[in-house]
């Protein structure tokens, strides 16, 4: 489980494909202090630590992290947003965030504003899938790239978020335009009382 507040980001050093395996490679500041079977959130996705090496780390993503998110878009030299699970003894300071892609998401506006950014963020909309709460509400959370964020001006397939400069310079939302791809998590909270309703109609 993660918080959405993002650490660091980590660069991409080395991908392996292997059959329909992942295997990225990465560099962060934290590397001493990981463990082998240690959860780390790399964009939103929750990877396993499998080898620790030469200062350096590598996670695999399988066929359907790859289908579900952008893993399968990185190329050497990208920055990747980077978590580790978080502590129970520790502050909630984002909001509840699984690890568990839903879905990506385009950017299709950026808009500089005196100093923090507006991004504005398009899915695909499935009325199915809505009904199960995977939708956003204004002033709800989301997650994008693992960030833990606040909705702005949702509508049915596009929702806005604005980005504080700390969050641009930390993370790799200074490296998004339009056109960029995203990995979004819907709140869970949102999809329990979802669920919930549809199990008492």
């Amino acid at each position: 489980m993660f918080s959405g507040i993002v650490e660091e980001y980590a660069e991409v050093v080395k991908i392996v494909k292997e059959q329909e395996n992942l295997h990225l490679t990465l560099k962060c500041s934290f590397v001493d202090e990981l463990k082998i079977d240690q959860s780390v959130s790399h964009n939103g996705v929750c990877l396993t630590v499998v080898c620790i090496q030469d200062g350096t780390y590598t996670v695999t993503a399988m066929k359907e992290t790859i289908e579900r998110s952008n893993i399968g878009l990185l190329k050497v030299g990208d920055k990747v947003n980077v978590e580790r699970s978080m502590m129970m003894n520790g502050r909630l300071d984002g909001h509840i965030v699984q690890g568990h892609v839903d879905q990506t998401a385009t950017c299709i506006a950026k808009e500089d504003a005196e100093g923090s950014w507006y991004y504005t963020f398009r899915y695909e909309f499935d009325r199915e899938m809505a009904k199960r709460g995977y939708f956003t509400v204004d002033k709800g959370s989301v997650t994008v790239n693992g960030v833990s964020l606040t909705v702005c001006n949702p509508t049915e397939d596009t929702f806005q978020v604005a980005i504080i400069p700390y969050t641009y310079e930390h993370t790799n939302f200074h490296t998004l335009e339009v056109g960029s791809v995203v990995n979004i998590e819907f709140d869970i909270i949102g999809k329990y009382l979802s669920r919930m309703m549809q199990l008492t109609k």
